[in-house]
């Protein structure tokens, strides 16, 4: 099978989807597929990339992590009819989004989308950013779901949450694989010694990008008073972010920030060890749609204190691989770090980690996401247009802007419906203050 793959962060971005799509190429590949990636253009990408194809892109958008691409319609016919594809799978849903959803219906392929992100959590990273643009965020995936064959969620969470908004109907579950195997092995004396951690003390850990969309103001004040109660205790975080230093502040406040240890960005070997040299994972963000790096955790055998939320209640079961907490309480949370200390009750929970880590084994999960290509293709029969030449390739890329241009429309209209029932006057007929309505499907 061929699989043309978009997606608006990859290689050398370090994070969730830009991990999860990397993982999966290389499993289908590993598997017999041939794979070819549509990505940004980025500062210290690889030089030689034969399954990737680079477009241009803003780099930094808005000072964060992201960039900006900027596809430009009809710059990549020639790479992907060379490369012929069967189905169409697309990691976002508006930029290179949009390229997946016009090359899928320029070429008659099946599209596939995996909502990995709960975008409306990631508005700040938007100049204006408002309740409205929260609204706008979550209305631009729910009508990207329909110009797709099939929607990937990465939990039963968002699943249901994509349900609930009357997205396309049509949803799998697939979560984002992990290498269990490599992250069962590592050794983490080495970053121990390198941070002057002792070979026996209680280390907390936390990785992933430290940015305000995680939760991290909370978390930081949690792990600070299980430190200020367990005084030989260390807190371990692996990732950069702006809020590196608020962590750094609170933690010098409470008296802690000696055994506070920051690693930066890591990769490969390095970020294992460094998950092997804690003694259990904390996590506390909200916005997750699966939470690769709790299975990450789980797989180098690390019990989990975690907040419930969506993406994470599908990992961590209270009490068997961890503790879940209800919401976000400081003194609970700390407490539950605190108990973990104690080697009888945090081991018999990391042997379980380690069984529930097996069911997000990367290999399982490229075989469901084949099962979704296949039965994508299925539907739509063995026709597609990629043979085709001459005026009718031209109607078909016509079809597909027009296409394109009815999505936009759409989602105006429900974005100009959303916006009147957020504003019109309670003297309204039909007003209800606590309307929560979601948008509709049509």
């Amino acid at each position: 099978m061929n699989v043309l793959m978009f997606t608006n962060t990859y290689l050398p971005i370090v994070g969730g989807v830009s991990e999860s799509v990397q993982r999966l190429k290389c499993q289908l590949q590993a598997a017999g597929h041939r794979v070819l990636v549509v990505a940004p253009r980025l500062e210290g990408q690889p030089r030689e990339e034969g399954d990737v194809v680079r477009v241009v892109a803003v780099q930094h958008f808005n000072g964060s992590d992201f960039s900006l691409p900027v596809p430009i319609p009809g710059q990549l016919h020639e790479a992907i009819e060379a490369f012929d594809p069967d189905v169409v799978h697309a990691h976002h849903p508006f930029l290179l989004g949009d390229t997946a959803a016009r090359a899928a219906e320029t070429y008659g392929l099946p599209l596939i989308f995996t909502h990995h992100t709960l975008y409306e959590h990631y508005t700040h990273y938007v100049p204006g950013d408002s309740p409205r643009m929260q609204r706008f965020a979550v209305a631009l995936a729910n009508q990207y779901t329909w110009l797709c064959d099939e929607v990937i969620a990465p939990s039963e969470s968002i699943r249901d949450l994509l349900l609930r908004r009357e997205a396309n109907p049509r949803i799998s579950v697939v979560p984002s694989g992990v290498d269990t195997a490599r992250f069962a092995l590592g050794d983490g004396r080495d970053w121990r010694a390198r941070l002057d951690i002792p070979g026996g003390a209680f280390v907390i850990g936390h990785l992933g990008r430290l940015a305000l969309e995680k939760n991290l103001a909370f978390l930081a004040e949690a792990v600070a008073e299980a430190l200020a109660r367990e005084t030989g205790a260390h807190f371990l975080v692996v990732g950069e972010g702006e809020a590196r230093s608020d962590i750094q502040a609170l933690a010098k406040a409470r008296g802690v920030e000696g055994r506070l240890h920051f690693t930066g960005r890591l990769q490969g070997q390095a970020l294992i060890d460094a998950y092997h040299a804690m003694d259990v994972f904390a996590f506390a963000s909200h916005s997750e749609t699966q939470g690769m790096v709790v299975a990450e955790a789980m797989a180098a055998a690390l019990p989990v204190v975690a907040i419930d939320a969506p993406g994470v209640r599908e990992v961590v079961v209270d009490g068997r691989n961890g503790r879940l907490l209800a919401e976000d309480d400081v003194d609970a949370m700390a407490e539950a770090l605190v108990s973990l200390a104690d080697p009888d009750i945090r081991l018999p929970l990391a042997e379980d980690a380690l069984e529930t880590a097996a069911d997000y084994d990367e290999v399982r999960c490229a075989e469901r996401c084949l099962a979704v290509y296949r039965r994508a293709i299925a539907r739509g029969g063995p026709f597609t247009h990629a043979d085709e030449g001459g005026w009718e390739r031209v109607r078909y890329r016509l079809g597909a802007e027009w296409q394109m241009l009815c999505y936009r429309g759409r989602l105006l209209r429900h974005l100009v419906q959303e916006e009147w029932e957020q504003e019109r006057p309670t003297w309204w007929p039909g007003h209800r203050e606590d309307d929560e309505s979601e948008l509709p499907r049509e």
